[in-house]
């Protein structure tokens, strides 16, 4: 299984605390030993690790609210890029709760089960190829977050970066533009941020039925429909590791 690397990925997407910033510190060579990530990409998140294990926590806290909290087009839920406020993203976050469940974990009510780190710490119970299934069918928005923190000059552009690697597919270019070219406003311009959250659900194309690769019926459906049956043995493990 892929556990430390997804973990890791998972913990540096969560947000800034006392805990993480003692432990950061041993990340890279947690990464080095297992070498899912490549070199690269191992190398430009050593620069986010350094700024957590370093940084003011308050200051950490301030950034991470105003990159993923406040701005919509970086939100680390999944759903919230191709179903908004959809009723769509109801059974969507259903059908992953399923899946969560079938795999033996059981998530708390704390956070929404298309949340990021959430659906990476369940990508570590998994074989590394189911892993990399999983996490193929949400490179569309993967590359779109990266883009959009690479244009912020964003540190954590690199585990996204990553994760894009870790997937090993080429997401479709032209729906990961529809995405890009969404609302992106400036996280300290209030007034666009509140325009941007009344926007309706993301479409892409003249019509939503382009939408099928992202839908409830692409992401979703796929992933509940994975390659490899859960074994016993799987869900005996992540309750262990948990």
């Amino acid at each position: 299984m892929a556990t430390f690397t997804f973990r890791i990925l998972s913990a540096l997407l969560v947000y800034p605390s006392e805990g993480l910033m003692a432990a950061a510190g041993e990340f890279p060579a947690a990464l080095d030993r297992e070498a899912l990530v490549p070199a690269a990409e191992r190398q430009a998140m050593r620069r986010l690790i350094d700024e957590i294990v370093g940084g003011d926590l308050y200051d950490l806290q301030e950034r991470y609210g105003l990159l993923f909290d406040r701005t919509r087009s970086l939100s680390l839920h999944l759903f919230e890029h191709v179903h908004g406020e959809s009723r769509d993203r109801g059974q969507a976050m259903v059908d992953l709760l399923a899946l969560y469940q079938k795999a033996g974990l059981a998530p708390t009510n704390a956070e929404l089960p298309d949340f990021v780190p959430l659906f990476l710490e369940f990508l570590s119970t998994r074989q590394l190829e189911e892993a990399r299934d999983h996490l193929a069918q949400t490179a569309h928005i993967l590359e779109a977050i990266a883009e959009r923190l690479k244009k912020r000059h964003s540190s954590y552009e690199a585990v996204f970066r990553a994760l894009c690697t870790m997937a090993q597919t080429q997401p479709d270019r032209s729906t990961v533009e529809a995405l890009l070219h969404g609302p992106d406003p400036d996280p300290n311009d209030l007034e666009a941020l509140d325009a941007a959250w009344e926007e309706e659900e993301v479409r892409f194309g003249p019509d939503a039925q382009s939408t099928a690769a992202c839908s409830k019926d692409g992401l979703v459906a796929r992933m509940r429909h994975a390659k490899r049956a859960v074994p016993n043995q799987d869900a005996q493990n992540s309750g262990a590791n948990g």
